[in-house]
Order: structure tokens, then C-alpha cells, then sequence
């Protein structure tokens, strides 16, 4: 008997090892196929809760949303990398991170993440609120003092001139967490917004606590936490890092979030030794990518700009950012170095949006999401085919230039995905989104 065991189990082990060798074999003829049956065939199994099956990524349907993305003309270059179950499951690329030069993107390519920038200062920021510095329900002007004054905008009189007047409340910090404060961000079509653009509070050339002093003479939009309107509360957070840590904003993020995470490629200032590196930044004009001019791609982290801003101007690669990622997932901590506690990713990644606002921007075009500090948080599974596919319980941000991350705990899984494209396509996350998930997944039910 114990040598017909060993003959059936010799058997099966070579059955496995030739059918790997297979697999294996196929895989770079595959590759060149932009739509391919799945790599792994397992068939999903239940969860130990019995919710939603337990997710599969599928390999080559990723790989073809990728060169997708390049042959259909949306982004010269496109990379992503998957985390799951505690390894790395997929990295791939497609196009070109210089299309003129012929550069591919690379691993070590470095991109402007742009607004992915926020989610590193809120982490930051949330130290200091660990370090009992300040609480989400303080006044900011507690410890920004220029802001005790600031006016909001309540429309026109019957002559046509605005109307001003002291706020319903003070704002407090979790209204700059959570884009509640009533901070404009740029043009718009009121006086408030046009106070904005002449203040300039984000100009190169100034310093955090200038641009304070100038966006505390801009009249907010509306009444501090009746609405969510993305704005320029991030630098306000910023500002709050200077001033809590005692440190230039720059320095605190790299000593106590980028250096304890190896993320050695991340930066506001990069030196000029990984020019060679940056992806060109290609922008949508009449149907098709044309490159921005070089100067203008590389002034944000190739030139000495006074200005750190915590709402935009970190450059990275893939597997640094992913370090970032990781340390979320794993809640706060990374490879035995803890950023932040698990409790304050928790209270992070939940949604700080009371019912009653309803007036949220466009953050109802990312899904059935809310918004909790420094990340948007998927509170629903989708509910229309065409939203973007994710997990209840996921949190995430975006950039600019296209790019996207995001952390789903309930699939033990984070993914990092990097394009270079202008204005923002969210074509693009629908499709890196549904090549991970599938384009039916629903995930756990949520609320």
C-alpha cells in the first residue's frame, strides 16, 4: 500500500510540474493578445463568512487592458502593479514612458502623481494627531490663526455686488481632511472664485505659510461642512505639519513617512540625475496625445520652487509608491517599521460625510463612494454596470495625469497603476479596474 501511495503521488506531482512547464511556455505568445482566456482557471471559492468569492486576478485580461489603453490612443505608456495576498502578483507596461524617444515605461520610471500627493500629507498629518498635537473637532484657526476671519461668499445683492458674511461655524480640521471646509481651488464662476485666482495662493515661487496668508482673504464658497467640494485643504494640511511639527513640511514628510518606508524615489525636489527617468506628460487635444513641452513637465520637480505643496507635487515610481500602499493595507505598518496605528488607518478609511450633504462635486462619478480623511472610501457595492468595479471597504485617490491607487482590504490586495495622460480620463480606472476585478464584480455587499 505505502508503494502504491508513493507511485499515485509521483504521479500528480509530475502531472503539476509538466502542466506548469505548459502554462509557462505559452505565456509570451499570450502575451500578444489583448484579449485571452484567464492565466489561473481555479474557479473561485466561497469566503470563510460566506460573502462574496474570494477574488482571482486574471493575468492576461490585465495585460491586454494595458496595451488597450496605448492602441487605442488614451495614454502613450501605462504600468500597473498588483498586490495580493501578501506578494507581488502582476507588474506590467505598455507604450512608451517618452513616446518620441521611444522610451518604454519601465519599473523605475518616475511619474507626477499630482493629487496622490494628498493621501502622504494626511498621513503625516495623522502622526501628529496620534502625538495628541490636535483634534479633528478643533477650530483651525486654533493653530492657523489667520483664518478666524475668513468670510463666505452668499451671493449677490439686488445690485448685483457680492455678499459676505461670517460663517455658520468655525472650520475645524476634519473639515480640511475631508474637503468640507468650503475652500475654493481654482476658476469658477462666483466673485469667491475670482478672489481666489488673484490671491494665487499655490503660486511657485512663495512658501506654505504665504500661501496661508493669501488664501485667508479668499471668502470660502459655502458654510464649513454643508457641502464637499475638492479644494485646496491639503496644503491648508501642510501648513498644519509646519506648524505642529516644527519642521519645513518637505523635511517632516521625508524623515517620518518616505524614509522609514524605502520609498527612496519619492520627492518633491528630485536631483537632476533621474532626468533620464521622468515619464513626459502627453495631454488629449483634438483626439489625439500631444507631449507637453519638456519645461513645463519638469518645473514641478526639476527647478528649486519655494512652494511644497501637500495637495500636488510628489514625483514616484511604481514600487516606491506601492510601499506606501502596502503600509496601508498592512494597517500602518510595513516590513516592521509602523507608520501610523492600525486604529488611525481605520478612522481614515471611513466615511466622514454625514447623510445630509448631498452636494458632492464629482465625487459621485468615482462610484458608490463617501470620503473619509485624505481618501475617497467605497461605502456600496456598484450599483450600474458601467460604474468602476471595487470592494466595500476600499479606499483610494487619483492624479491629474490619470494615475490611480488603491487598498482593498477585503481582498488583501493593493494596486498602483501609472499614466501620464491630461486632462484626467476616468475611462482609464474603469478599464485597469475591470481588467483586476472583472467587469460584473460586485465584492461584499456593505451597508
Amino acid at each position: 500500500m505505502k508503494t502504491w501511495k508513493t507511485m499515485v503521488a509521483n504521479i500528480k506531482k509530475r502531472f503539476h510540474f509538466v502542466t506548469r512547464r505548459l502554462a509557462v511556455s505559452s505565456l509570451p505568445l499570450a502575451l500578444l493578445c489583448s484579449a485571452s482566456p484567464a492565466i489561473s482557471q481555479e474557479k473561485s471559492q466561497p469566503t470563510a463568512d460566506g460573502g462574496a468569492p474570494a477574488l482571482r486576478v486574471d493575468l492576461r485580461r490585465v495585460e491586454g487592458a494595458l496595451a488597450g489603453m496605448v492602441a487605442d490612443g488614451r495614454a502613450a505608456g501605462a504600468s500597473v502593479l498588483v498586490w495580493k495576498d501578501g506578494r507581488e502578483v502582476y507588474f506590467g507596461t505598455a507604450g512608451f514612458a517618452d513616446r518620441e524617444a521611444r522610451r518604454p515605461m519601465t519599473r523605475d520610471t518616475i511619474v507626477q502623481i499630482y493629487s496622490m500627493t494628498k493621501p502622504v500629507t494626511g498621513v503625516a498629518l495623522m502622526q501628529l494627531w496620534e502625538q495628541g498635537k490636535f483634534s479633528l473637532d478643533d477650530p483651525l484657526s486654533r493653530y492657523l490663526p489667520e483664518f478666524e476671519s475668513i468670510q463666505v461668499y452668499a451671493g449677490k445683492d439686488a445690485g448685483g455686488s457680492p455678499i459676505y458674511r461670517a460663517p455658520s461655524r468655525p472650520i475645524i480640521i476634519r473639515d480640511v481632511m475631508r474637503h468640507t471646509a468650503g475652500f475654493a481651488y481654482g476658476a469658477g464662476d462666483t466673485p469667491a472664485h475670482e478672489a481666489y485666482v488673484k490671491a494665487d495662493p499655490l503660486a511657485l515661487d512663495i512658501d506654505l505659510t504665504e500661501m496661508g496668508r493669501r488664501l485667508a482673504k479668499v471668502p470660502l464658497l459655502f458654510d464649513p461642512g454643508t457641502q464637499w467640494r475638492y479644494s485646496i485643504a491639503v496644503d491648508v494640511q501642510a501648513l498644519l505639519v509646519e506648524k505642529l511639527s516644527g519642521q519645513p513640511f518637505a523635511d517632516y514628510v521625508r524623515l517620518h513617512v518616505l524614509e522609514p518606508l524605502g520609498m527612496r524615489d519619492t520627492a518633491w525636489r528630485q536631483p537632476g540625475e533621474r532626468l533620464p527617468r521622468l515619464a513626459a506628460l502627453y495631454r488629449k487635444t483634438d483626439g489625439k496625445l500631444v507631449r507637453d513641452p519638456d519645461a513645463s513637465t519638469r518645473r514641478l520637480n526639476f527647478q528649486n520652487n519655494r512652494l511644497t505643496a501637500g495637495g500636488f507635487g510628489l514625483a514616484s515610481t511604481l514600487d516606491d509608491y506601492m510601499r506606501f500602499a502596502r503600509m496601508l493595507l498592512g494597517s500602518g505598518e510595513l516590513d516592521g517599521t509602523r507608520i501610523l496605528k492600525a486604529s488611525t488607518v481605520r478612522l481614515m478609511s471611513v466615511d466622514h460625510l454625514d447623510p445630509h450633504i448631498t452636494e458632492r462635486q464629482f465625487l459621485p462619478g468615482k462610484g458608490s463612494v463617501g470620503f473619509g480623511l485624505d481618501f475617497a472610501v467605497r461605502h456600496l457595492q456598484p450599483q450600474k454596470p458601467e460604474e468602476n468595479r471595487g470592494a466595500v471597504g476600499e479606499f483610494f485617490w487619483d492624479g491629474a495625469a490619470s494615475t490611480l491607487f488603491w487598498v482593498d482590504p477585503a481582498n488583501h490586495l493593493a494596486t498602483v497603476f501609472f499614466v501620464q495622460t491630461m486632462p484626467f480620463d476616468g475611462t482609464l480606472h474603469r478599464d485597469i479596474r475591470a481588467a483586476i476585478y472583472g467587469a460584473s464584480y460586485l465584492g461584499p455587499r456593505g451597508d
